[in-house]
């Protein structure tokens, strides 16, 4: 059970759904593409979640690559630092999810639809509504710090970090 599987969240944010695919989360733009981002999508109702990751890689001196690139990991064992599949690149403007040939989820798993509805929900600033919660797990986003000023954890940003984004 959330362990990002996807078989008994599918139908938690099934666009056939009556009730639809929820609205946005508490993570925010900044927080996701800061480097080193955990985040947990939950059905409240039912329990069920998906952990995702984004990394940030920027291009190695002498590379052909100019700008840095974005990768989404969906969390599928039971080491929370390293059991993630990867899904994809994260396409920063207009916070896009980008499947590879590489991509270990096909177009129109579940975890790719949770983490799609996730980042466009974020780009667009809507709330989580009631039933479900998008939380990240207390640590900076780019460095990984465990964050304890009320507003560094809302952020989900450290107040030495926000310097830099």
């Amino acid at each position: 059970m959330g362990t990002g599987s996807g078989d008994g969240l599918a139908g938690a944010w099934d666009e056939n759904d009556p009730q639809g695919m929820p609205e946005a989360g508490p993570v925010s733009k900044a927080f996701l593409l800061a480097g080193k981002a955990h985040f947990t999508a939950e059905n409240l109702t039912t329990g069920l979640r998906f952990t995702f990751r984004t990394t940030r890689v920027d291009p190695e001196e002498g590379s052909k690559y100019q700008t840095p690139a974005w990768f989404a990991g969906l969390l599928t064992g039971p080491d929370n630092e390293h059991h993630y599949d990867y899904l994809g690149m994260v396409r920063p403007e207009g916070l896009a999810l980008r499947l590879t040939k590489g991509s270990k989820r096909a177009e129109g798993d579940q975890a790719v639809r949770v983490l799609r509805w996730v980042l466009g929900l974020v780009e667009n600033g809507k709330a989580v509504p009631e039933g479900y919660a998008v939380h990240h797990e207390g640590k900076c986003g780019r460095c990984g710090r465990l964050l304890t000023v009320p507003s560094s954890i809302a952020a989900g940003i450290g107040p030495e970090c926000q310097k830099y984004l």
